[in-house]
């Protein structure tokens, strides 16, 4: 696995050409191969502004090369403050060209999910922009209630959205593992984007399925509604995850906004994309 960037208890950065309007944050990540795998195949970027997740597909070594494909050509354009979905666009773009290379000669090919969220700036407001392709997932936390921000691209996730299953049945479907999006496998990486204002108090998880097919929507809601710092919040996640029985690698990033200057589209409230638990 490869893991970018070091956890962090404060990180101020200025909105640009408002100097007076300060954006505050605080992060950690945590990683476990889990108790099944001989390999960690995940691996993570958690660094301002990016904050980023990729779960490897293909094989002990191959699967970590693609994620690690990901995390490094995002960690290539982190070199702003602030970043546009067109620049994660071209990042995950150069991933797909790595992995095409890692991939050669594989029959069954290579890939991996990618996810996370990005510092970005609209009409002088800041916003996460939240990315996804594949099933790892972005949570939202905020006042008592956690927001599933991503939509999995996965066969359970469709039967869902067609009125097949429940999100609860769709959990433990023997088809859970199946995805219909990656970066990889000879395709052009295609990612789905949210807006999320950021507001004093949202608290960001990203991560893996080796933390969400263990854990549900209330388990998590409890950690993250703990109030412990980024780290501990990190820590008891994975560490709930592998007491759950973890049977993959296992990875967070918890990203916590403590200040934000006033954005009025907050008012509009966070996206309910997988629904919401309170």
């Amino acid at each position: 696995m490869t893991e970018i960037g070091s956890n962090t208890t404060g990180f101020s950065v200025a909105i640009p050409g408002h100097p007076e309007s300060v954006v505050k944050l605080a992060w950690a990540a945590s990683t476990d191969v889990g108790l099944r795998r001989s390999a960690n195949e995940d691996s993570y970027l958690a660094k301002s502004p990016i904050f980023s997740v990729a779960d490897g597909m293909g094989g002990h070594a191959a699967g970590d090369l693609a994620s690690a494909a990901v995390v490094n050509r995002l960690a290539e354009v982190n070199t702003t403050d602030f970043i546009t979905t067109d620049v994660i666009d071209q990042a995950l773009l150069r991933a797909t060209e790595d992995i095409d290379i890692v991939s050669a000669g594989s029959e069954l090919g290579v890939g991996t999910t990618a996810t996370g969220a990005v510092l970005t700036v609209q009409d002088d407001n800041p916003y996460f922009a939240v990315f996804n392709i594949g099933d790892s997932r972005v949570y939202a936390y905020e006042g008592g209630r956690l927001y599933q921000v991503t939509v999995d691209h996965s066969v359970v996730q469709e039967m869902v959205d067609a009125g097949m299953l429940t999100r609860e049945q769709a959990e433990h479907h023997p088809d859970s593992n199946i995805i219909t999006r990656a970066v990889g496998f000879g395709s052009p990486p295609t990612p789905d984007y949210w807006m999320l204002p950021l507001a004093a108090g949202v608290r960001l998880l990203v991560c893996s399925d080796g933390l969400s097919k263990e854990l549900g929507d209330r388990d998590v809601l409890s950690h993250l509604a703990a109030g412990l710092p980024a780290k501990e919040t990190a820590d008891a996640l994975v560490a709930e995850a592998l007491a759950s029985g973890g049977r993959d690698n296992v990875t967070v990033i918890v990203v916590d906004v403590l200040e934000a200057p006033v954005n009025l589209q907050h008012e509009i409230g966070l996206p309910r994309a997988g629904g919401d638990t309170e």
